[in-house]
């Protein structure tokens, strides 16, 4: 075998692999700009080589295989990709291309956002939606329309009756991965490295459920088929709007491929701002007709381009690795650089996640690496550059908190502290225990939790209760009031509800949402004592995984020490009955958004037990928005929505 078609043979191979990690496991090693390069060169090697071009190459095939894990569906017009180019002068030559195959002098052209999520094709039939499904190959994808039924954008009905393919982007915002990161650690869950694993990883989750409590949203962005009036892409775009569809604002048309290329430079600012990622943008030929005179190669349709932005990306230095442990247990492996900036912001540590990915980086101490914003959210290690004279990292025998011998599941990548009593798990419990979503003890931060553990105040949550005016006065930064206001709310934390203290126990598997789901079940906390594993199993939204880790934290002698300290503290453990009966707020949705006189959380659990449903974003669909002080969009959308906007007295009046 000659170089050229060996070199072609090794690409494939490595494109196929990096498809695989990219498309279905949502699991990618390298950057797109780094995989882009690979294809490109494979594709210029195809071109001068066309005789060494197959069938199965992934210059001709699409995204990759449909996972067996979901029904497959068949498309009935291919999900194409997107050629993409990260230079002005393939725009400057496609857009000849294009005038010289139209045989015009100019066209019209949309340009939009390129969202970093996943591809979705929505079907819906006589207004309803019956078929969702992922990419997959471009010609077979996956059916998530369980999971797709959950995302609050995606309306389940439209008012067109002509059958029609609505294509878009699920995707996950900025602020929202940080929250869902922030959870998954809690609960001793993998963090996302970015919004676009963020949101495939969510979408096909094989529990809709999970994938309900994950902030999932979407953006209607493609034509798939069907008999709809509009002629052009932008006409269509400004229907779905009218169906219900959440459609990118951030879009132009133009027949002037200089505005085109002036929106590109323009845009690289201000996507640092949006509440989304986006990785460039596209350029579609605005005419149906003249789509479809332009045609399509295999793969990519030549009536469009995407022109992606380089990601941001910076030389460092690793000056050090050590480990965290978070209050699961779980060991995760820190890079410590020398500080760099990296798109405006000072980076100077990364996560490696876990060992296996230190081993597939071959990183170590004293490398000079590649770090990338992946996602421009978290920072992250992409390759080694030049290697240092660090030896290499092994995982820790012993706890780096406690001493503890490491314990590693042979079905699990993490390595953990399983000791109860490990100072870094009590800190990471405390302060997962009174965070807002749990028991809501203000004033019970970091510098608190570090205080009371060191002094021996608090080992376990009962402790807490126990907390004397006198002991708070031995703190740092304390006197009489600061310390009055924190004994009083820890007072009134023992009133939350069940779902609440369930949520701060930190119950692996178990988040806000499904914590609900089993308080209103159960009602109290003595018939969580009392069940078995399959009365767990037989609550809807509940599977094996979940009602497992439930079973055996409720069976175990130190929750069970722990809640009955807790009761003795007089800590509530029932969930209120929804009053749904004569409820004006039964089936409503709610949406609060200003500041109240009440923490919000605590507006929301007041609207649940009334039978109410609440939403976090602003619909058509929208019963009630309430409003505080300083409130902002939402209000503004509900009052362009015509949605009824309450203040918080009116709000109350209706409970009432």
């Amino acid at each position: 075998m000659d170089k050229i078609k060996q070199e072609i043979e090794d690409l494939k191979r490595l494109l196929e692999r990096h498809n695989n990690l990219y498309y279905n496991l949502d699991k990618p090693e390298i950057s797109d700009a780094e995989y882009d390069a690979l294809y490109a060169r494979l594709k210029n090697l195809e071109e001068l080589n066309p005789r060494y071009k197959t069938a199965d190459s992934p210059t001709v095939k699409v995204g990759g295989a449909a996972s067996r894990a979901f029904a497959p569906v068949t498309h009935l017009t291919q999900m194409m990709s997107l050629d993409n180019t990260y230079s002005e002068e393939e725009v400057l030559d496609w857009h000849t291309r294009c005038l010289k195959s139209l045989n015009a002098e100019k066209f019209d052209m949309t340009v939009e956002p390129k969202i970093d999520g996943v591809s979705c094709s929505l079907t819906y039939e006589d207004g309803a939606l019956v078929i969702a499904s992922t990419r997959g190959d471009g010609k077979t994808g996956e059916d998530v329309a369980a999971n797709v039924k959950t995302i609050k954008d995606i309306p389940h009905k439209i008012t067109l009756k002509n059958k029609i393919e609505i294509r878009g982007e699920v995707y996950i915002s900025k602020k929202d991965l940080e929250i869902l990161n922030a959870r998954q650690e809690s609960e001793g869950e993998n963090i996302f490295a970015n919004t676009r694993n963020a949101a495939a990883g969510s979408l096909r989750q094989k529990d809709s459920a999970i994938s309900a409590n994950r902030p999932l949203r979407f953006f209607a962005h493609s034509f798939g088929y069907g008999d709809v009036h509009e002629k052009t892409f932008s006409g269509f775009i400004a229907e779905c709007e009218k169906w219900g569809f959440k459609v990118c604002p951030h879009r132009m048309k133009t027949d002037d491929i200089n505005e085109v290329l002036k929106f590109y430079r323009d845009f690289e600012t201000v996507r640092h701002n949006l509440h989304f990622d986006v990785d460039g943008i596209v350029i579609k030929t605005d005419s149906f007709e003249l789509q479809r005179v332009l045609g399509v190669t295999a793969k990519s349709p030549r009536w469009a381009i995407a022109f992606k932005y380089p990601a941001p990306k910076a030389e460092t230095v690793v000056e050090n690795i050590e480990f965290s442990v978070g209050r699961t247990g779980v060991i995760t492996p820190v890079a410590n650089l020398k500080p760099v900036p990296v798109a405006g912001v000072i980076i100077s540590n990364a996560t490696l996640h876990n060992f296996d990915e230190i081993e597939r980086l071959g990183v170590s101490s004293g490398d000079t690496v590649l770090i990338e914003r992946a996602g421009e959210v978290i920072p992250k290690v992409v390759r080694v550059i030049k290697k240092g004279h660090g030896v290499k990292v092994e995982p820790p025998h012993n706890c780096p908190s406690c001493g503890a011998e490491i314990y590693k599941d042979a079905e699990e990548v993490a390595y953990r502290c399983i000791n109860p009593s490990c100072p870094a798990q009590l800190k990471g419990r405390l302060l997962h225990f009174v965070s807002r979503a749990a028991m809501d003890i203000d004033g019970f931060g970091d510098a608190v939790v570090e205080q009371v553990t060191a002094k021996n105040y608090v080992r376990d949550f009962a402790d807490i209760y126990e907390l004397k005016t006198e002991q708070l006065m031995t703190l740092e930064l304390f006197k009489d009031k600061k310390a009055a206001n924190l004994i009083n709310a820890i007072a009134a934390s023992k009133t939350r509800p069940l779902s609440r203290v369930l949520y701060g126990f930190g119950i692996r598997h178990i988040g806000q949402k499904t914590a609900e789901i089993i308080a209103n079940t159960f009602e109290n906390i003595d018939a969580l004592l009392n069940a078995k594993l399959e009365d767990f199993e037989r609550v809807n939204e509940i599977g094996p995984i979940v009602g497992q880790s439930l079973f055996d934290f409720m069976q175990s002698a130190r929750a069970r020490s722990e809640i009955e300290k807790l009761k003795k503290h007089g800590v509530n453990f029932t969930q209120p009955k929804t009053r749904v009966e004569g409820s004006s707020l039964a089936g409503k949705t709610l949406v609060f958004t200003g500041e109240l006189s009440m923490p919000r959380t605590q507006a929301e659990s007041m609207a649940k037990s009334y039978g109410a449903k609440v939403s976090g974003s602003v619909s058509a669909k929208t019963s009630y928005v309430v409003a505080g002080a300083d409130a902002g969009s939402k209000l503004k959308k509900a009052q362009s929505l015509n949605v009824p906007v309450l203040t918080e007295e009116e709000f109350l009046k209706l409970l009432k």
